[in-house]
């Protein structure tokens, strides 16, 4: 990498570029074992503008933003889902993309460290996520980082039922990795 990647909260100026990293890194990560059809049906319903959109400017909702010599390269979406967890105290990693080209570089870990201080800043105790049982890279990056599984739910890819892992984390204001 030429120069130090960054964190930065996204703007409504963001979204097309939002649009664009969601794509890339949906495709790249969950392309090949799925059908295209899924694909597409899942990436013009949830990385359309109108979509993105909506869901930066929804209470209780974060995108933070990796950048590289202004290229986002990456991105997670951190919001309050009482539906899947009714804990107040608690918030969800919704999504969080790395472009491939920058696996094994440290932007993945400098992501969830800019989700753990944010959801702290926020006052949160605990961070939870959702990963798909069949990508085991994703996996034992989140248990690396403490998350533990405490259940399970349906992702909903087109016609495609798949079981998604549910695993948790409890902070500390003095977490740093």
């Amino acid at each position: 990498m030429s120069k130090t990647p960054y964190i930065r909260i996204a703007t409504p100026s963001d979204v097309s570029k939002l649009c664009e990293i969601g794509t890339k890194t949906f495709v790249d990560t969950y392309g090949a074992d799925n059908t295209p059809e899924n694909l597409k049906e899942y990436i013009e319903t949830r990385f359309n503008e109108k979509q993105i959109s909506d869901e930066l400017n929804t209470p209780n909702t974060v995108f933070l933003l990796v950048e590289l010599d202004q290229d986002v390269i990456g991105y997670a979406r951190m919001r309050v889902n009482l539906e899947e967890n009714p804990d107040e105290k608690s918030i969800e990693i919704e999504r969080i993309y790395i472009d491939k080209a920058y696996h094994g570089q440290k932007c993945g870990a400098l992501l969830m460290q800019a989700c753990i201080d944010n959801a702290i800043q926020r006052g949160y105790t605990s961070i939870w996520l959702g990963v798909w049982e069949h990508n085991p890279k994703a996996i034992a990056f989140y248990q690396k980082w403490g998350f533990e599984v405490f259940g399970t739910h349906i992702f909903q890819l087109g016609d495609d039922a798949q079981t998604d892992y549910l695993m948790k984390k409890e902070l500390s204001v003095h977490e740093k990795r």
